[in-house]
């Protein structure tokens, strides 16, 4: 699915920024990288901040317009600052954007396009697109550099991606990492109780102190082996344990 997602940078003035973005892209799992006129590529600059990320530079696809770039795309979506006059659907959230990306990746190839350092995609761009987005920043100094706003939205995607049932991203963990059931649960703090109150530790009926541990180990989340751990502490400091 992520194979499907294309990062699509316009008439890149700064190589290192081609670099940079792909530097991005890698982190995020993103392989596909198509240039619109860069001014100046290849160059040593680009794959120097790739650093690590030099095979996205070197297969990156150079062509002659956006039309080209997306003509296969089901969903485009250009990444824009500044909110347009043309009637376009518009994200106002990274997130929402991502998901309905990631939908639409599942089957075809979606694209996600960013315009120049200096002022971004041009209203004739911006018909290319099927949808706009825009990063929410600082309103009175709302500038990302091309390479950050990859980031941002490339992470976004990630996100999406992962969060998939079907992305397999997230293995089962083992049993012994998962978190114990209620009853687990139960039996830990009715063991817990027993020994507080054969050892003395508990005097006043009605203290809460009970209730207070339980507050503690509710924000403790143990895991199922941790709390296979606690019983086995319990059980030891029992007094029948001595003899």
């Amino acid at each position: 699915m992520l194979s499907h997602i294309r990062i699509v940078l316009v008439q890149t003035y700064h190589p290192g920024n081609i670099g940079a973005s792909a530097r991005a892209m890698k982190t995020m799992g993103l392989t596909d990288l198509v240039l619109v006129n860069p001014r100046d590529f290849p160059h040593p600059e680009a794959s120097r901040l790739a650093a690590g990320a030099e095979d996205l530079v070197d297969a990156a696809r150079v062509v002659g317009s956006l039309e080209e770039a997306v003509s296969d795309c089901v969903q485009v979506i250009g990444a824009s600052a500044r909110l347009r006059s043309m009637p376009l659907p518009h994200f106002d959230e990274p997130a929402e954007m991502a998901e309905s990306l990631v939908d639409h990746a599942a089957g075809d190839p979606v694209a996600l396009v960013f315009g120049r350092e200096r002022f971004g995609l041009t209203n004739d761009e911006i018909r290319c697109c099927s949808h706009q987005v825009s990063i929410p920043a600082n309103p009175d100094y709302g500038v990302l550099n091309l390479s950050q706003a990859v980031q941002v939205l490339a992470y976004e995607t990630f996100r999406a991606w992962r969060q998939r049932p079907d992305s397999g991203f997230q293995a089962a963990r083992p049993a012994q990492d998962r978190q114990p059931t209620r009853e687990q649960l139960g039996h830990f703090h009715d063991h817990l109780s027993r020994l507080m109150q054969a050892s003395g530790f508990i005097t006043q009926p009605h203290a809460r102190t009970e209730e207070q541990l339980q507050a503690l180990f509710a924000r403790a989340q143990p895991s199922r082996k941790e709390l296979s751990l606690l019983r086995g502490l319990l059980s030891s400091l029992e007094p029948d344990a001595e003899g």
